[in-house]
Formats: structure tokens, C-alpha cells, sequence
């Protein structure tokens, strides 16, 4: 808006100046309105093709100021012009600076590799939860929309190792591979993988059939948007009041009821008190649903006198504010 408001008045001062000057001429020369404007444009363009008729004193002054006028009003446009160009480029470079900065202090982020439309509303869960991360894009055509959005970006190839460090690929907790094809996931996770072991990455499958191709090559959680809508619009027929209560739980920013996971740390007072004795239920208003053990199976609807241990990972549904206190219990 501000830009066109700039073009407006330039417009409109050229305009004003082309009218005074050939309203100048008409009334001190009497000359007629093409003649008048003919002569306003070659004083202002300071072309040199010579006066339209013989010029009075009068009309010798007034194009004297014309002149000064005209040449001092261009000479400030251009300069506006070069400013522009100038503060635009050191913008653009302090403003890389500044994400690249940003960039090297992050610890324990996350990565998402494409910007596309999977990849840009990913990165809008991300901020809604307040996690730190950072986007690789290759389209160039993008950045726009990266500056637009808030985020910490870097535009390459999201396959590059040199491009991986320095997005911090060796401090990070998870990459998520959301790239157009599944041929650059499956490579997308292998390099990843050979730069970070221990990496938990998430990835993207077009088709089914990649699936046990991105396991294969190091992924922790391979996701099919496509199998996963299908399945949801079938729930949604089949168990309305689950997706209903899901989608509060989940998606839903105005309700305070949430579904979150809470590890539990060695130095939690709950640990090897049994959940009778723990009083979460009765003092937090906290549901637990399931405790997933380190070994990674899971226990649904744990008995009152299961034992909370460490390494626990609790599956419960509560109140923001509860969830919060509870989370401080188990990690102090």
C-alpha cells in the first residue's frame, strides 16, 4: 500500500508540474495549450531543441525556474530511487544475517524440509505449540511467502549436507521430510540419517508402496496424507462423537481441553507411586489414558494400581493449566 501511495504522488506531482509549466506559457506568452506543453516538456527534459517561438523576458525568467524546478524535482527522484535500492539490498543482506544468527542458536529444533502446502500448514502447528524449528525450501519463488510467515528459513536443496548443517542437523530433535516426491524423501531421510544417527524423522509417502522404503532408510514415522484423510472422512460417518472429540482435542484453539504426552523423569516424585496413590485424578481432574514403557509397548487404560516408573511416557486429557502442573511433576 505504501509503495502504490509513492507511485501515486509521483504520478501526480509530474502531472502538476507538466500543468504548470504549460499554464505558465499560455498566460506570459500567450502561446496555444500544445505549443505551451510542447515547451514545458523539452525545458523539463532539458533536450535542447530550441524555443517554440521567441520568448520574452518574462517568459525567459519563468522558464529559468522551470528549469530549476523541473531538474531539482528529478534529480530528488532519482535519488529516492537509488535509495530504495540500496537499503533494499542491505536489508536483504543484514536480514539474512539476522536468520542465519537465529539459525546457528537453536538446540533441540525441529526441520521441516518443503514449503509446500503439507510443509507450510506443519509449520503453523509448530508455532501454534510454540516449537522452535526451521524450513529448507528450494523454490526460490517462495521466499516471499517464508519472510511473509515468520520463519527461520534456509532456500536449497534439502538434500545437501552442507545446507543440513547449517540448519543444525546435529542439534536438532526431528526432521520432517514433506518434499514433492517420495524418491526425494527416501533420499531426503538417508542423508539425514548418515549426518545424525540418532535423528527421529517423520516422512512423507505419496504412495503406500514407499512406505517400507523410508522405514528401510531411517525413518521413525512414515506418514500417507492421503490414506490418513481417507481413513478420517470414514470415521467421521462411522464415529462422529470420537472425530468430534478429537478435533476439540487437537485442532480446536477455543476449547481448554487437550490431549498431550508427558515423559516421566527420574527426579519425579511420582515415580514407583502407583496412580491410585498419585491423586492426579482427584487433584488435577487429569485423565490417563494410556503409559507407553520405554520399550515401546503400550498399556490402554492402566489398572488403579499400576506403578508409575521411569521412562513412562503418560497419555493424558485435562485442562491446560492442570496439564502444566502435571508436567512440572513429572519433570520437575
Amino acid at each position: 500500500m505504501e509503495k502504490r501511495n509513492q507511485l501515486i504522488t509521483t504520478v501526480l506531482s509530474i502531472l502538476l508540474l507538466l500543468g504548470f509549466g504549460t499554464l505558465g506559457y499560455m498566460l506570459i506568452e500567450d502561446w496555444a495549450f500544445i505549443d505551451a506543453l510542447y515547451m514545458t516538456v523539452i525545458t523539463l527534459a532539458t533536450v535542447g531543441y530550441g524555443e517554440v517561438h521567441q520568448v520574452s523576458m518574462e517568459g525567459r525568467l519563468f522558464t529559468v525556474v522551470l528549469i530549476v524546478i523541473g531538474v531539482g524535482y528529478f534529480l530528488y527522484l532519482a535519488g529516492n530511487a537509488i535509495q530504495i535500492i540500496v537499503e533494499g539490498q542491505i536489508r536483504q543482506v543484514l536480514g539474512r544475517r539476522k536468520l542465519d544468527k537465529q539459525i546457528s542458536q537453536l538446540n533441540n529444533h525441529y526441520i521441516v524440509c518443503g514449503y509446500g502446502r503439507v510443509g507450510r500448514a506443519l509449520c503453523r502447528f509448530l508455532k501454534m505449540e510454540q516449537l522452535p524449528f526451521v524450513v529448507i525450501e528450494q523454490d526460490q519463488a517462495r521466499n516471499t511467502v517464508l519472510n511473509d510467515d515468520g520463519n527461520l528459513y534456509v532456500l536449497g536443496d534439502a538434500t545437501d549436507e552442507t545446507i543440513l548443517t547449517k540448519c543444525g542437523i546435529d542439534r536438532a530433535k526431528c526432521l520432517m521430510s514433506v518434499l514433492a516426491t517420495d524418491a526425494d524423501n527416501v533420499f531426503q531421510v538417508l542423508t539425514a540419517k548418515q549426518l545424525n544417527p540418532n535423528l527421529f524423522i517423520v516422512a512423507r509417502a505419496i504412495v503406500n508402496a514407499s512406505k517400507n522404503k523410508l522405514y528401510a532408510a531411517g525413518a521413525g514415522k512414515v506418514i500417507s496424507p492421503y490414506e490418513l484423510g481417507a481413513r478420517r472422512m470414514a470415521h467421521a460417518v462411522i464415529r462422529p462423537t470420537v472425530i468430534h472429540f478429537l478435533e476439540l482435542a487437537f485442532v480446536d484453539e477455543q476449547t481448554d481441553i487437550h490431549v498431550e504426552e508427558m515423559q516421566v523423569k527420574a527426579s519425579s516424585a511420582l515415580v514407583d507411586v502407583a496412580l491410585q496413590d498419585s491423586n492426579i485424578r482427584k487433584d488435577l481432574d487429569i485423565i490417563i489414558i494410556a503409559i507407553r514403557k520405554p520399550e515401546g509397548n503400550m498399556r490402554f487404560n492402566p489398572s488403579a494400581d499400576t506403578k508409575i516408573r521411569v521412562g513412562d511416557t503418560l497419555v493424558v486429557v485435562g485442562t491446560t493449566s492442570n496439564l502444566v502442573k502435571l508436567e512440572k511433576m513429572l519433570n520437575p
